[in-house]
């Protein structure tokens, strides 16, 4: 397996530092637009397999160029959600699977933007289903922690745990401070505005997907491992659009804690137009206010030492049991930015992220994973998946996930 990861950021740097403690590929390729940044984690790495180089992730060509240059079989999409389409089109013309862990964005309904889905996260990607599957070649989408391993959980619940499934609920919550910083974001500002400030998706049998009001819903859930409660929301995210795919679930909803100062500040970028991608004329440069809201918060690739606490992403699952009766289960997996830094790095949120695209890469190198299309987690056998994950090092990746009944 020659493995390229697009991307030297937070979530492609973990990924590499976690892929390199594996045996399962004989190259990996890191890459950026900026050279400097592979290069140096490569030099700090040292690992004969690795190899930096330079893309475009907004150009198709320079990703097949790429790919074709060092014999690329799988690439591993690791920047922010305006690349998915370049680079998924660029892995497609040049034969090499694609993995994501963010799909192509959504675009809201032009008159009903609360009520009724516009363009959804992900339908670009599968509209062209039919051209992967003909060709032979896999994308698997969605496979990070959120989407990702919150979807192996659901494909585990269903095949494991119920017998009938009323609602899947993504909840995702931490207590992570950041030392020094009175906002500082654990993950990439541009895609939380994204996700936190488009109308949130819900599914529902009989009804299929609806959208409603950001920030919608709330409710306190009482997260593991010293957490505790933390009040959560209706976020756009994968999962909605993902589970209902492969999965039966009567209903399915992503609630994510953000807590009411992150809720105030994105409702204040949002009353001044400062969420927006559109360039504005800035005494003659051509800016986007996102961008610049960007570039004015610290890296979160870079704030790990500064963090303290702990996060948690799983799935809520409720129905019937195999037995028949009523159950209501939490499967989870917490990272602790202790932990993370200490062995990778990498701080928690990032780490969480980058683990389960590595765990996918070794499954689909020894073959127990396969297959054609664009397919998200669900689509595959969750148990090698959570046994990897779980399973004590060298052989597993030593990180347990966690099951409570609620």
């Amino acid at each position: 397996m020659k493995i390229l990861i697009v991307g030297a950021g937070g979530v492609g740097s973990a990924a590499v530092r976690i892929a390199v403690r594996r045996s399962f590929f004989d190259t990996l390729v890191v890459a950026d637009y900026d050279p400097a940044r592979p290069a140096a984690l490569v030099e700090e790495m040292g690992d004969a397999r690795l190899v930096a180089a330079q893309v475009d992730a907004s150009s198709s060509a320079s990703v097949a160029a790429l790919i074709r240059e060092h014999g690329i079989t799988h690439v591993l999409n690791a920047v922010d959600p305006r690349f998915v389409l370049p680079i998924f089109e660029g892995a497609f013309e040049a034969g090499a699977t694609y993995l994501d862990m963010a799909m192509s964005l959504s675009r809201a309904h032009p008159t009903d933007p609360y009520s009724e889905t516009g363009v959804k996260l992900g339908d670009e990607q599968f509209a062209v289903a039919a051209d992967w599957e003909a060709a032979g070649q896999l994308a698997l989408v969605g496979i990070g922690v959120e989407p990702g391993l919150s979807d192996v959980f659901a494909r585990y619940a269903e095949d494991e745990l119920f017998s009938e499934i009323d609602e899947l609920g993504v909840r995702d919550g931490a207590n992570l401070v950041v030392a020094g910083y009175d906002f500082a974001p654990s993950f990439s500002i541009w895609t939380t505005i994204e996700e936190c400030l488009n109308p949130p998706v819900i599914y529902e049998e009989g009804r299929g997907w609806y959208t409603t009001e950001p920030f919608s819903e709330p409710e306190v859930f009482d997260f593991p491992e010293g957490i505790g409660p933390v009040e959560c929301v209706n976020v756009e995210h994968e999962e909605v659009l993902l589970m209902p795919r492969w999965t039966s679930a009567k209903r399915v909803t992503f609630k994510y804690g953000l807590g009411d100062e992150f809720i105030g500040v994105l409702k204040t970028l949002h009353k001044l137009g400062l969420d927006s991608t559109s360039p504005l004329n800035v005494k003659g440069v051509q800016v986007s206010p996102r961008d610049v809201v960007a570039a004015a918060l610290p890296d979160p690739a870079t704030i790990g030492h500064l963090m303290s606490g702990k996060t948690c992403a799983g799935v809520w699952v409720t129905g019937k049991g195999k037995d028949g009766a009523p159950r209501s289960t939490y499967l989870y997996h917490v990272a602790d930015n202790e932990y993370t830094m200490r062995e990778y790095a990498s701080q928690a949120v990032v780490w969480q992220t980058a683990l389960n695209p590595v765990i996918a890469l070794e499954l689909l190198a020894t073959g127990v994973w396969s297959g054609a299309g664009v397919l998200g987690p669900e689509a595959f056998p969750a148990g090698p998946f959570l046994s990897l994950l779980a399973g004590p090092a060298p052989a597993g990746y030593d990180s347990p996930w966690g099951m409570v009944e609620k």
